[in-house]
Formats: C-alpha cells, structure tokens, sequence
C-alpha cells in the first residue's frame, strides 16, 4: 500500500538534496550508495546505469529504502522505505538530463560513458518517516 509523502518534506524532493539509496546484496547484506532523486507526485524516482551494483541488487530484491536528508539542516530528513515498481529505459536519457539540470545546473548529463543504457526507477513509498 501506497504511502503518501508529507507536504511538510516535499521541499527535500524538489532542492538538490541528495539522497542515500539502500539496495540488498545477493548474499542480503546492504549497500548504500548516494543517488539524484525526484519525485512525480506518486513515485520517488532515480536514474543509474544498466549493470551497476545497485541495477542489479533491484532487480533481484525490489524492497529499497531511500534517506534524504536536507543540505541546509543535517538533522532534517525523510526516510522512504518501498518497493520498485518500475524499472525503464524509455525515457530515462531523458530524465538523467532533468536531474543534471537539478543537481549540476546542467542541461546534459556531463557523465555518460561510452555504451552506456540509463535506466529510470520508480519507488513506491510504503513507509515513510521524517524528522526536523
């Protein structure tokens, strides 16, 4: 079940604050990596590369949690825990671009490598916790 995020935190969604996505190992250890997030007013997204670490551990365990915490107060934070419910690479070029646009003020994600496939994720939040 679908768990709403509270306008009160929406800010940390819109700024560039980063968030700190946690994935599950094979061996069910975690991992953590930070991420670019947004959010369309159902699903958290993100964007990585087809193959790395966190693409694979999603795509064996859909369960992920996400903390964001705000760049201007550490100790203000939304934590979202969920399911991924959508993994796509239509559209992902260009959601990689949105969010460099975001973070970097770039319009072109600088970063890409040679053959690499973007991928988008969406995550439905099922819990949802904040502080600050």
């Amino acid at each position: 079940m679908s768990q709403m995020i509270p306008e009160k935190y929406m800010d940390l969604l819109e700024k560039p604050a980063f968030g700190n996505l946690g994935t599950l190992m094979k061996d069910g250890s975690p991992q953590v990596t930070p991420i670019w997030v947004d959010y369309d007013g159902k699903f958290v997204r993100f964007n990585s590369a087809k193959g790395r670490v966190k693409d694979k551990n999603i795509r064996r365990d859909i369960r992920v949690s996400v903390a964001i915490q705000d760049p201007a107060n550490p100790y203000r934070y939304l934590e979202i825990r969920g399911k991924v419910v959508e993994i796509t690479e239509n559209g992902a070029d260009d959601h990689i671009n949105k969010l460099s646009k975001k973070y970097l003020g770039n319009p072109v994600y600088p970063f890409r490598k040679p053959g690499e496939v973007r991928v988008t994720y969406k995550i439905e939040p099922q819990k949802v916790s904040a502080m600050g």
